[in-house]
C-alpha cells in the first residue's frame, strides 16, 4: 500500500489546481479518497470530526452486503439446475450463478458512476460516494434474467432524476436503487410485477446445463399467494415442491438475486447494528409493524389467501427482510429524529402488508411502502420535532 501511495503522491500535482491535467481533478479525488483517508480538514465553521467519513460507512454497507450477494449467486445456479433437474456440485452452481450476476453489477456501476464522474467534472465538485452502495443495491433487488439494456435505462434514469436533480448525495429524497426498481417496474412490468418465476434457464455460459426450459412460467411465492382464490393454499417451488416458512427463512427459493435468504440478510444486519451504521429502531420497527399487521388480516382480513397468510411467512418471503435491513434504514430517505424512526419503520412494514393483501397486482409491497414514506418522512420528523419544542415549553412554564 506504501508504493500505491506513492504512485498516488506523486501524479497527484498534475491533477492539481495549474497541472496538466487539472479538468481531471474530480476523477482523480474520487480514486485517491477511495483508497485513502484525506488528510486535510475543514478550514471554517463549527465541524465535528469523526474517524469515519461517508467513503467508508458506504463501504460498510457493501460489506454487510456480501453474505446477500454470495448466496444470491448460488441460488441463481440452484434454482437454474433445479429447474434443468440436473444436480451438479457446489462449485459449478456458484459459478454459473456468479457468471450470471456479475454483467448486472458491471452494468449498474458502470452506468452509475459514470454519470456521476460527468456531473461531478461538470460541476466541478468531487465526486460523490453514495452510488457505491446504490450501484451494489440494484443488481440485488432486480430478476436475473432482466435484460442489461434495462438495467442501464433505468440505472440512468434512477441516478438522474432521483438524485442529481435535487443535488446528488445526501440531497436525494427517494433511495435511488429502489427508484431504478419502480421505473422497471413501471416501464416494463412483465418483468418486474414479481407474477413470474425468476429462473435464468438458458445455457448462457456453455457450463453443460442443457437445454433452455421454456416450460417453467409458474409464479412466485407471493405471486402465488396473490392470485389464488383459496386460504388453504399450498406454497410450491418451481418444480411444484411445497415449501416451508424454513425455505423462506433458509433462501433455496426464487425471487431477485439477494432479497431470497433471510439468514444472509440478518447476517448483514448484524454487522451494520455493531457498526452503528444502520439504526436498530428503523429495523426492528418495520419487521414489529409487518408482523401486526400480518396478523390482523389474519384475524379479521377479507377471506382471501393473500389475508390469511401466516404473518410469519410475510416476514421471510419477498423482499420484505431485504427492504427492512437495507433499504428502510437509508440515512438519506428515512427519518433523523429518534421518535420518528420508530414511526417510520412501523409505518413500512404495516404499508407493505397492506399492499401486498390489497393489491393483487402487485403482490411485493415493499418498494412501494419505502417509497411513499420516503415522501413523508421529513413530514414526520416535523411533528416529532414540534412535539418535542411543545413538550419543553410546556415544562419551563410549569416550572
Amino acid at each position: 500500500m506504501k508504493a500505491l501511495k506513492n504512485l498516488v503522491d506523486k501524479v497527484k500535482p498534475h491533477f492539481e489546481k495549474g497541472g496538466k491535467l487539472e479538468k481531471f481533478h474530480s476523477v482523480f479525488d474520487g480514486f485517491e479518497t477511495f483508497l485513502f483517508v484525506p488528510n486535510t480538514t475543514s478550514k471554517s465553521g463549527t465541524h465535528i470530526h469523526d474517524a469515519i467519513d461517508s467513503k467508508r460507512t458506504m463501504s460498510m454497507v457493501i460489506i454487510a452486503l456480501i453474505p446477500a450477494l454470495l448466496f444470491g449467486m448460488y441460488n441463481v445456479g440452484f434454482q437454474h439446475y433445479l429447474a434443468l433437474g440436473q444436480q451438479v456440485s457446489f462449485w459449478d452452481t456458484f459459478v454459473f450463478g456468479a457468471l450470471s450476476v456479475l454483467p448486472l453489477i458491471v452494468v449498474s456501476y458502470g452506468v452509475g458512476l459514470g454519470i456521476e464522474f460527468i456531473v461531478a467534472q461538470i460541476k466541478g465538485h468531487e465526486i460523490q460516494e453514495g452510488f457505491l452502495v446504490s450501484g451494489f443495491l440494484i443488481p440485488l433487488i432486480v430478476p436475473i434474467d432482466t435484460p442489461l439494456w434495462m438495467v442501464a435505462v433505468a440505472t440512468a434514469f434512477a441516478v438522474i432524476f432521483a438524485k442529481e436533480v435535487f443535488g446528488g448525495t445526501g440531497m436525494n429524497i427517494f433511495n435511488v436503487a429502489l427508484v431504478t426498481r419502480a421505473f422497471l417496474f413501471f416501464a416494463y412490468p412483465t418483468f418486474m410485477s414479481g407474477d413470474v418465476v425468476w429462473v435464468r434457464t438458458a445455457d448462457t455460459f456453455g457450463l453443460g446445463a442443457g437445454t433452455p426450459v421454456d416450460a417453467y412460467s409458474g409464479a412466485t411465492v407471493l405471486g402465488q399467494v396473490a392470485t389464488s382464490a383459496t386460504t388453504n393454499l399450498q406454497i410450491v417451488n418451481i418444480v411444484k415442491e411445497p415449501l416451508t416458512w424454513l425455505d423462506g427463512f433458509l433462501g433455496l427459493i426464487s425471487g431477485s438475486v439477494g432479497e431470497t435468504s433471510t439468514l444472509a440478510i440478518l447476517i448483514g444486519a448484524a454487522l451494520l447494528l455493531v457498526t452503528r451504521i444502520a439504526s436498530w429502531k428503523t429495523m426492528f420497527s418495520v419487521f414489529a409493524g409487518g408482523a401486526f399487521m400480518a396478523f390482523v388480516f389474519n384475524t379479521w382480513g377479507p377471506e382471501t389467501a393473500a389475508a390469511h397468510f401466516p404473518w410469519y411467512y410475510h416476514l421471510v418471503f419477498g423482499g420484505f427482510a431485504f427492504g427492512a435491513v437495507f433499504m428502510a434504514t437509508d440515512p438519506v430517505t428515512s427519518t433523523r429524529t429518534e421518535t420518528g424512526k420508530w414511526i417510520y419503520g412501523a409505518l413500512v412494514g404495516a404499508m407493505t402488508i397492506i399492499i401486498r393483501v390489497l393489491n393483487p397486482g402487485y403482490p411485493e409491497g415493499m418498494m412501494l411502502a419505502i417509497l411513499l414514506l420516503n415522501i413523508f418522512a421529513p413530514l414526520i420528523d416535523y411533528y416529532v420535532v414540534e412535539a418535542n419544542i411543545k413538550r419543553r415549553l410546556k415544562r419551563a412554564k410549569t416550572n
